[in-house]
Order: C-alpha cells, then structure tokens, then sequence
C-alpha cells in the first residue's frame, strides 16, 4: 500500500550519555487529543500485560482488564489454547465478563442480552432472534486480539499484524537467562492522579531516589542512572543481594516494568485511564514461605506511595500554566529524551 512513511524510531543501545535533549512540550501532558492518538498509535499497537497463564488453567477459565480504554479479555477453550478478545458484545456493545477473573462454562454469554458464543469466538445463539429469523450468525462473531505467552504471563495487543511477543523480549529473556517458576503472588493496585508518562519518565531515570527515596539503601542508588536501552527494553542491574542473589531493573515499552530484588519479582503495568490518570497494578511472585518477601513487599509500596506523591505534584505543576520545558541530564535523563522521542514518533 501506499502512502507517507513511518518517522524513524530513534534506537539506542549502550551509552546513552550522547542524547542531549529537553523536556517534551507541557502539552505533551495534558491534551486530551494526544492522549487520544496515544490509545491507537501506541497502546494498540503494543504488547499489554493481562495477566498470569495459572488463572487460565480450565477451560473456561477467562481474564479481564482494561488498558487505555480498551476492555480485553483471554479465555481458555476446550483444547487448551489461548484466545483472546475486545471484551465487547458485537450485538450492542455489552461486556462479555464483568469480573477480572473467573470462568465461562462452555461459553461465553453476553451480559447484557445473553448472546453465547463459542470460545473460538463465533455466535452460536442470539436470545429471541431465532424466533424473528433473518439474522446472519457468522457475521456477529466476537472481536480478536493476539495472545501469547511468556514465562507463565499473559500478553495481549490489540494489533493482529503485530510481531511475536518474543521480539519485544528478546532483550529481557537473554538477560534472565533461565529461571524457575515463582508461584507465591501478592496483588494490590493504586491510581495515580497523573499523565501515564510522567509517571514513566519517573521510572526511566534514578536522578530523583535520593530527593525523593531517602529510606532507601545507599547501594540501591549506585549506579541507577546507568540505564541500557535494547530494542523494546530498558534494563539496570541492581546490587547483589547479602545471599549473593542477582537483582535487576527493567522497564518494557511502553508500560511495563519488572523488579527482580530480594528474590522477590514485582510486575508494575502503568494502564492510562485518561490523560491526567493511571492505575498501577502491582504483582509480586515469589517462592512460597520465602522469609524476604515482607521486606520487598514493603519497601516497594513505600517507593510506589513516593513515585506517586512526587507524580502528582509535577502533573499539578504541568497544569498550572508556568512551566513550559526544561533542559535533560545527559548522564541521568537520556533514557527520557530516548521516551519522548519514541512517543512523538510514534503519534507524529
């Protein structure tokens, strides 16, 4: 097909001290039509956490969240396989499931007028238009999206033209290596009053831990700025823990991280829910009866209520009217200038 190119991606592996750049505009922050070219540019086009493969262990079984606007779900069908979909009736928009985890039975049944369709997302039976007659069931069937999984997660994008999950985490994967299965899980979920990305471009740099994080561990703050950037992954490695454990950083475009620390691995999924919020929704897995995970847990929440307070602040500020841009730190904030570059790219 025709038509005008893509603009370049910026790329960046290693070094990131050569990026000199300064903040993005203020309206980057707060436009609600940015946002809106957000939801269709980036998070539809991107892999999205939904969830782990062990809540889908039944036929049935199903997941469900929205991301940026968008009600997704995954179900588990009759042979084993994954399928998701836009968790959206065909009929009149009603949802498919309501809850974020549960089980179908052998079908999914609209909520609202109680359409059934099959786990292979085609209308098996329309409530009271079999007596009407005239409906074309193979013309109504559900929505899809892509599914895949990684290392017991469950991924989405909306984007069926998109490229293999293992694409974007090749970077991760290699410097995972192999690992076991943690099975133990805590979940807990904030929402935080400000832009997804200022809450992003707070996870991207270590400039602000010791303003902000004075608790923490001075070794925790070494070295923080030193972040790497592969393909779709930005990665920093933290101290070894006093038992020798490794510990790492990563953050997964576009709103995705990960924390491997006192054997404890933190996801954080960043979902937008408009151009002035997002909900972080938190999952710690872990070894079962593992005496370190109260410290994890609570250090995390503690950093999470930090990142959170200083977020809001500077989504108010940006607000206000006064500040327009500001110069980026080289050697602190490269992986920022490497963010807002990729985010204009992507929405023109």
């Amino acid at each position: 097909m025709g038509g005008a190119a893509e603009p370049a991606e910026p790329q960046i592996v290693g070094d990131l001290s050569a990026v000199i750049a300064t903040t993005a505009p203020v309206e980057f922050y707060r436009d609600p039509e940015i946002f809106a070219a957000e939801r269709t540019a980036i998070f539809a086009k991107s892999w999205q956490f939904l969830g782990l493969e062990s809540d889908l262990a039944r036929a049935g079984d199903f997941i469900a969240e929205t991301i940026a606007g968008y009600p997704l779900m995954a179900v588990r069908d009759e042979s084993g396989m994954l399928r998701a979909y836009h968790n959206v009736c065909p009929h009149r928009a009603g949802p498919l499931v309501g809850e974020a985890r549960g089980r179908c039975g052998r079908e999914i049944v609209c909520r609202y007028h109680g359409w059934r369709y099959g786990f292979d997302g085609r209308l098996k039976a329309a409530e009271h238009f079999d007596d009407e007659g005239g409906l074309d069931l193979g013309a109504y069937s559900l929505f899809p999206i892509r599914v895949e999984t990684w290392r017991g997660f469950v991924f989405v994008n909306v984007d069926l033209e998109a490229a293999p999950l293992a694409e974007t985490l090749r970077p991760l994967d290699a410097r995972l290596g192999r690992s076991e299965s943690l099975s133990a899980r805590v979940r807990d979920s904030h929402t935080v009053a400000c832009n997804w990305k200022v809450y992003v471009e707070n996870c991207l740099e270590g400039y602000h831990l010791e303003g902000v994080h004075p608790g923490l561990e001075a070794d925790v703050h070494a070295g923080r700025h030193d972040v790497r950037i592969e393909g779709d992954v930005a990665m920093h490695d933290l101290p070894h823990d006093a038992d020798g454990s490794e510990g790492l950083w990563a953050w997964v475009w576009p709103n995705l991280g990960l924390t491997l620390n006192r054997g404890v691995l933190r996801i954080e999924h960043m979902r937008p829910i408009g151009p002035d919020s997002l909900q972080l929704w938190h999952l710690y897995l872990h070894e079962p009866e593992d005496p370190r995970v109260d410290a994890a847990h609570h250090t995390s929440e503690q950093m999470t209520d930090e990142d959170a307070w200083i977020c809001e602040r500077v989504q108010q500020n940006l607000d206000a009217g006064v500040f327009r841009s500001g110069p980026l730190s080289p050697s602190h904030e490269g992986a920022l200038a490497w963010f807002q570059a990729r985010v204009s790219s992507r929405i023109g």
